[in-house]
């Protein structure tokens, strides 16, 4: 059984979805997420009545670009305020492994691999795979030192990781480690990822500018330009 990934889109008018990022998921289970945003005082269920059709159509147009690629592909429309929190809800019911937040893309040559501070591994070789293409030629995998924890052990981390990727069957010649010690973990994370044309992470822990700023993701698709998908660490 494939993987599921979440594909997260804000209606009524989307961004395009890049046919680069539609053929590499092509091998996945695909759960269109159409998140209608809705004002303070609007029902949910007379924008539905009104704005329904128009946005079932949108999704279904999106979900058939998938399903000429060869996915599998189901849609989930919701009407609401809270974008996050619906992508919670439904990445949940879904039973989805990953998140993609995406962003224009014409090709992946290379991929940007933050680590948080304990190896872990699980699903990232998966999703790290489905991005590589023919004209992929490095994955970093990146760590930013942070607080207490020392560089060896940052170290250790990217090291460890890179081992289990070289082992699970990836070119070792292709794979590069990085890591820096900063303050501030995000901003290392954006600065690093201006210079890669794809990122995949696992999901970083909620924090409360994130209502604010956005997730993370949210912050290096729309700085960066890259397209990131974020793996579900509950898995």
């Amino acid at each position: 059984m494939a993987d599921t990934i979440l594909v997260p889109l804000e209606l009524p008018d989307p961004e395009p979805l890049s046919p680069v990022l539609i053929e590499d998921l092509s091998s996945l289970d695909v759960v269109v997420l159409g998140h209608y945003g809705l004002p303070e005082q609007t029902p949910a269920s007379s924008a539905r009545d009104q704005f329904g059709d128009a946005a079932r159509a949108t999704l279904d147009d999106v979900a058939d670009d998938f399903a000429d690629a060869g996915a599998s592909v189901r849609t989930r429309l919701v009407f609401g305020k809270d974008r996050a929190a619906a992508i919670r809800q439904v990445a949940t019911e879904e039973g989805c492994a990953a998140e993609l937040d995406p962003a224009p893309t014409e090709g992946i040559g290379r991929i940007l691999v933050p680590l948080p501070d304990v190896a872990e591994f699980d699903r990232l070789p998966t999703f790290i795979e489905i991005l590589s293409e023919d004209s992929t030629q490095r994955i970093t995998l990146f760590h930013v030192v942070e607080g207490d924890e020392s560089r060896e052990h940052g170290e250790s981390v990217v090291a460890e990781t890179r081992e289990r990727l070289v082992e699970a069957g990836f070119d070792a010649a292709s794979l590069d480690t990085l890591v820096v010690e900063g303050e501030e973990h995000d901003e290392e994370i954006l600065r690093v990822a201006a210079d890669y044309d794809a990122v995949v992470m696992y999901e970083p822990e909620s924090r409360l500018g994130d209502r604010v700023f956005g997730t993370l993701a949210d912050r290096i698709a729309d700085e960066t330009d890259d397209p990131v998908i974020v793996v579900d660490r509950d898995y």
